[in-house]
């Protein structure tokens, strides 16, 4: 007898990332760090299998090695399943055709056969750079009610922000007559969150047309999408309420980690209620000597120093004199005595040596103009030596 899943996830992993600069110099987006114990990928993970999902392929292209020995046989997630769980899927040679994803779509399309393998009736699309809890079981039964052939998740986005997604202009009861990617004159403020569910047969079959398509780029939002309401198919639009994110950028990335310290309702990761797992290694306790304020401090931690509005991840080092502030540390990063870091990211295995200055306050960042809107990045791994100062939005991916 056949086994099969009702729905099979397809997670897109393989995004360069390059609006992160230095923090996905040599580690794959959806790897990067979050929350002091995090790292992004665990929300989708997670979220799939708090919603009863435990078949999930993880679609990789670029820097995958830290991401694929993270994910590795799927347990912290209960993903290690003998029929089903998470698998890594990168490009591969075939029969007739080797090359990398050219897009979502082609992506996903390249994918066919490990869908299939499963003969699901539904397939969930989702992003790996996005930070939400959200119950995926909840929209299936939506797009099940619907009798839809596509539901696309979706909020309301402040209208001048409009413009930098895909857009939903909707009917009153939830129909999807016009989707626009990244318009510049929208007609609403209902945006795409890149969460989809495809009744199967049909995003086969408009896969493979979009994949005979010269002229087609190979997108969801650009391509496909557009294609299947122009030929008059079933597409509703599911509305979420809770926090989301997209971490694509400095910016929203050093404001998701701020959202963690309790400005933003609907944003608790310590509940009991759909945990998001992880694979951090269990640490000693913090060990906290200095003076917090409004700050998460993570296991294995050591802090000597102040530490103002900040979320600090697992091994940190903070010594005494030294100061942190509206700042994120990633992990196993030692800042030295004397020294001070001021609204930065700080990738993972960074020294700050002493009487080093990285940053300055946050008011006097936002009056710098630059890529990062003041934030001051160093990658993973680099050292900033003794009395070095590093400017406000600096991006820095080498030794000081």
């Amino acid at each position: 007898m056949l086994r099969k899943k009702q729905c099979v996830a397809m997670l897109l992993a393989g995004g360069q990332g390059s609006r992160l600069y230095a923090l996905t110099s040599n580690i794959a987006k959806p790897a990067v760090s979050f929350g002091a114990k995090y790292r992004i990928i665990d929300f989708p993970l997670s979220n799939c299998i708090n919603s009863g999902i435990d078949t999930v392929g993880v679609l990789t292209q670029y820097q995958p090695l830290v991401l694929n020995e993270y994910v590795g046989n799927g347990q912290p997630w209960d993903l290690d399943r003998t029929f089903g769980g998470v698998h890594i899927l990168s490009p591969y040679e075939a029969k007739k055709d080797t090359s990398w994803y050219k897009g979502t779509a082609n992506a996903i399309y390249q994918n066919i056969r490990f869908m299939k393998m499963y003969d699901p009736e539904y397939v969930l699309i989702l992003s790996g750079d996005h930070i939400y809890k959200m119950d995926y079981d909840k929209m299936l039964e939506a797009h099940k009610a619907a009798g839809a052939d596509c539901t696309i998740a979706c909020m309301k986005v402040p209208m001048k922000e409009a413009s930098r997604f895909g857009i939903l202009n909707t009917n009153p009861d939830g129909t999807i007559y016009e989707f626009e990617e990244k318009p510049k004159q929208p007609k609403s403020d209902l945006a795409s969150m890149g969460i989809y569910i495809f009744t199967a047969s049909k995003l086969f079959k408009y896969l493979e047309l979009d994949e005979q398509n010269p002229d087609s780029e190979k997108d969801f939002g650009k391509n496909v999408l557009p294609a299947m309401l122009n030929a008059g198919e079933k597409m509703y639009s599911y509305r979420f309420e809770g926090y989301w994110k997209d971490v694509g950028t400095i910016t929203s990335l050093l404001e998701a980690n701020m959202d963690l310290l309790g400005t933003v309702p609907n944003f608790e990761l310590r509940d009991d209620d759909r945990v998001i797992h992880s694979r951090s290694p269990l640490a000693p306790p913090a060990y906290v000597t200095g003076e917090v304020s409004n700050s998460m401090i993570a296991n294995g931690c050591e802090v000597e120093g102040s530490v103002i509005n900040s979320v600090i991840g697992t091994g940190c080092v903070i010594e005494k004199g030294a100061v942190v502030k509206d700042s994120v540390l990633m992990g196993n990063t030692v800042i030295k005595a004397g020294a001070q870091v001021n609204y930065s990211i700080i990738d993972e295995e960074v020294t700050v040596c002493k009487k080093a200055v990285v940053g300055v306050a946050k008011s006097e960042a936002a009056k710098v103009e630059g890529k990062t809107g003041g934030i001051t990045v160093l990658g993973r791994g680099i050292t900033v030596s003794d009395g070095a100062n590093v400017a406000a939005g600096e991006i820095v991916d080498r030794d000081v």
